[in-house]
């Protein structure tokens, strides 16, 4: 969802399960990357959160991952084999319904929106800033 709105402003965006060593390729040879991920923290569905991969990640595994493990994981592997981007920022929106043929609620729907605008923002900052 979040990556056809991402492609449809010309933002480059690529869709991954998760799997840590997809992720790991995924952002390998990347200086500056940003991650969104469905998160269970507790907080309302479609609270937005931000993390600095710089520093470890304390939110839980995402609900949907098939193999028990995520994003968070897929960071600290990174970490510890010393290939994390320099700049890796997670964007973590708080779901509700995980099911396969589950319907995505509104409020995830807005965070998503939420999300992809603050991201063009970012990139669009950044662009101005060189």
């Amino acid at each position: 969802m979040a990556v056809e709105r991402l492609r449809a402003l010309g933002i480059e965006a690529e869709f991954c399960a998760g799997e840590p060593s997809e992720l790991m390729e995924a952002w390998s040879g990347f200086d500056d990357v940003i991650v969104i991920d469905a998160v269970v923290t507790g907080a309302p569905v479609g609270a937005v959160h931000v993390w600095d991969a710089q520093h470890p990640l304390r939110y839980g595994k995402p609900a949907g991952s098939t193999h028990g493990l995520g994003v968070a994981e897929a960071i600290e592997l990174a970490r510890a084999l010393d290939s994390l981007p320099a700049r890796l920022r997670v964007y973590g929106i708080e779901g509700q319904r995980f099911g396969i043929e589950s319907e995505v609620s509104p409020e995830v729907e807005r965070a998503v929106e939420e999300v992809v605008s603050r991201i063009a923002r970012e990139i669009a900052a950044s662009q101005r800033e060189k």
